[in-house]
């Protein structure tokens, strides 16, 4: 079957004057337009296109890369709006829609949302959606402490940020433990610091204990050379003077000082650190 608002693997049927068919291994069918194909497509082959849905909402399939795909997020900017709602820039020929009963509040034109792509079951039309909380679920997890996770800024709170964890959870960053600069629509690499009662997730951007060495070591070792082999830091410096140049707790410098200098890389002086020229 195909999967509209995914990408499809499909075999080139046969050429018309409109564009390539291209089918699957059930029978159906889709067409793939002539502005999408090129010179080495030929029939018999396979191509991966992404399937949605065109002006008059049939299937169609274009080799264009969409902004994101159905059942995940993205941050997106908002064309147009009418009477019907909203119509988002994805990347693709046709706007994404957003009916006005998907809308946590007031979208206008220019206006940078994150939203999520659904499929509507009742009328097979791929929409968007600004209620992002209706879409995540914590109830059953895939994750667990220690885990690397791919995560997206969503909301910020008392408490620090709200992320969206694999596309299927919802996790929470700390503003004490957030040592570098974020904005909502994010994308970036975390970590499972912590499932707390009714599957709650703490999310860390630096891995937990002494796995968290190695990587803050490096980033120490770069803002070294940068700055010539000596950098003003040192156990004395305040937390919030290291958070500012480094993005990384003064509990995690210390560490990765320490693996550095038990490395015979830096020497640790009273004011700051010194690399060991390798002459």
């Amino acid at each position: 079957m195909l999967f509209i608002g995914k990408y499809n693997t499909l075999t080139i049927l046969r050429r018309t004057s409109v564009g390539f068919f291209l089918g699957d291994v059930e029978g159906e069918e889709v067409l793939l337009p002539n502005k999408y194909i090129t010179d080495d497509m030929e029939v018999d082959q396979e191509v991966r296109v992404f399937v949605y849905n065109d002006s008059e909402d049939r299937p169609v399939a274009t080799t264009e890369t969409p902004k994101l795909i159905r059942n995940e997020f993205a941050f997106l900017q908002v064309k147009d709006v009418n009477e019907y709602g909203a119509f988002m820039d994805w990347g693709l020929e046709k706007d994404l829609f957003v009916p006005y009963r998907e809308q946590s509040g007031q979208m206008r034109v220019g206006d940078w949302h994150l939203v999520y792509l659904y499929l509507d079951r009742k009328t097979s039309r791929l929409s968007a959606s600004t209620k992002i909380g209706r879409y995540l679920d914590n109830s059953r997890l895939i994750v667990d402490e220690g885990d690397e996770v791919d995560v997206i800024i969503w909301d910020r709170t008392d408490l620090g940020y709200n992320v969206i964890v694999n596309h299927f959870h919802k996790g929470l960053i700390y503003e004490n433990e957030l040592f570098r600069q974020v904005n909502i629509g994010d994308k970036m690499k975390a970590y499972v610091k912590r499932v707390r009662d009714e599957n709650k997730l703490d999310i860390s951007l630096e891995k937990q204990g002494y796995e968290s060495v190695e990587p803050n070591s490096q980033r120490i070792l770069d803002e070294l050379k940068k700055e010539g082999g000596y950098l003003n830091l040192s156990d004395n410096s305040s937390p919030e003077e290291i958070k500012q140049r480094l993005e990384m707790s003064k509990k995690t410098f210390k560490k990765a000082i320490g693996s550095l200098y038990k490395s015979g890389l830096i020497q640790i002086q009273e004011h700051g650190i010194r690399l060991i020229s390798e002459d």
